[in-house]
């Protein structure tokens, strides 16, 4: 994915709302068919990860990204956002 579509991802993420939360439980079977459910239905999906996930913030988004096959497109402060 190219720069102009990665700021144009990360804007567009700026409006929407947290639709999933990883927690302590971490990042689930649950959480890994829930994320690919959202990213089929709207291609954009803002993940919110709870302090006691357990693992630190990027590598959390970077493994999200890996189990639903898409793209992080930024991590920022506990929020990650994933583009299909």
């Amino acid at each position: 994915m190219d720069a102009n579509n990665i700021h144009r991802l990360r804007k567009e993420a700026q409006a929407l709302k947290a639709t999933l939360q990883v927690g302590r439980d971490g990042i689930t079977e649950e959480v890994a068919t829930e994320l690919i459910r959202q990213l089929k239905r709207s291609g954009l999906v803002k993940v919110r990860l709870q302090p006691a996930v357990g693992m630190d913030r990027a590598e959390a988004g970077r493994e999200l990204a890996r189990v639903s096959s898409s793209t992080l497109v930024e991590v920022r402060g506990r929020t990650a956002v994933l583009s299909r």
